[in-house]
């Protein structure tokens, strides 16, 4: 069931790319992009980082050399952050593309890098009232409200659910969170009975399901704003043996490819894929356009979920590979 090589291989893959020196990915020359994630622990922020490097490596075929200078926090720290984007600033960086843990740290720090001169673009989460020039990302209204249309259904529109929401302070998991709600109660038969707050560590996700499955007998589903316990860990083996005794219906946002084996083995019924690795590329040529003098750019830029069943696992499996991802089972591949 489990590809143990998944994601050590996405790691390596962009350890490779980024441990030249600034000088042979650069040429000496051209645009220093600060790239200012999360957490290095979450691997969907790995996936960006590919994404960015493969623009970088696009634009300098072009003839546009770009520098992506990976500088974010080993795991979920806000004033990390803030303190990596100034640093980032003092060092020379032409722009800084980051998605915000907090509010009013990063907003702040935001602020002062573009005061100073230094352009600044959000990915993922946003900080709408900074002075960052554009957002790009998932809308996480809708993304709620789809996670908890899809739960509802194979609830039967009744019965009792918990969210799993990450950093409580994440803007845009509040949203997600807060939209889940409001959907549920268009459902008389259905009950929010708690949401679950935790690192967003595969290890620290997964116990907290196990936790409140063990407190709540009579728990009927789960809503994962984020799909953290999806990745395999110490405790994957105790989340799948939970959920088939359970019979627990389970909905998450996210669908890489250690998360695939959940959908294929039937424990998640849907997984509503962010293209996460669509947050570098895309993050990366935007502000080239905006140094290059591109007057035209939206404030926000609006990425499309893609809705991941059974039926299209292989066509979502060949779009991770296409990607970069490697460790993807080749039975999924081979599907229609």
């Amino acid at each position: 069931m489990w590809n143990t090589n998944c994601v050590p291989r996405v790691v390596l893959c962009l350890a490779a790319a980024l441990t030249l020196p600034a000088a042979a990915q650069t040429g000496g020359t051209g645009i220093k992009i600060a790239m200012v994630a999360k957490s290095e622990a979450n691997f969907v922020f790995q996936a960006a980082r590919l994404g960015a490097e493969a623009a970088a490596a696009d634009l300098a075929q072009k003839g546009t050399k770009v520098e992506i200078a990976w500088m974010t926090p080993p795991q979920e720290d806000a004033a990390a952050q803030s303190e990596r984007i100034g640093r980032a600033v003092s060092q020379g960086a032409s722009a800084i593309l980051v998605a915000c843990s907090d509010l009013k740290l990063l907003t702040q720090a935001i602020d002062a890098a573009v005061d100073k001169g230094v352009p600044v673009m959000t990915f993922d989460s946003d900080a709408p009232a900074s002075k960052r020039f554009a957002f790009y990302g998932t809308d996480d209204g809708q993304l709620g409200e789809q996670l908890m249309a899809d739960l509802a259904e194979m609830m039967g529109k009744k019965g009792k659910l918990a969210i799993l929401a990450g950093n409580p302070e994440a803007p845009n998991l509040k949203a997600r969170e807060a939209a889940v709600r409001r959907a549920a109660a268009k459902y008389p038969g259905v009950e929010v009975v708690e949401t679950v707050h935790h690192k967003e560590t595969p290890p620290e996700a997964t116990a907290s399901i196990l936790r409140v499955n063990a407190a709540r007998p009579d728990l009927a589903g789960w809503a994962l704003v984020g799909g953290w316990p999806l990745f395999r860990s110490s405790l994957s083996l105790k989340l799948v043996e939970d959920l088939q005794r359970r019979g627990l219906k389970v909905v998450s946002a996210d669908a890489l490819p250690d998360q695939l084996a959940y959908v294929d083995k039937g424990l998640v019924g849907v997984l509503w894929a962010q293209p996460v690795y669509l947050w570098g590329k895309v993050g990366v040529e935007t502000i080239v356009q905006k140094l290059q003098g591109k007057k035209d750019i939206p404030a926000k830029l609006r990425m499309e979920l893609v809705r991941v069943t059974g039926a299209n696992l292989g066509t979502w499996a060949r779009q991770l590979q296409t990607w970069g991802f490697t460790g993807i089972s080749e039975e999924y591949l081979k599907r229609p």
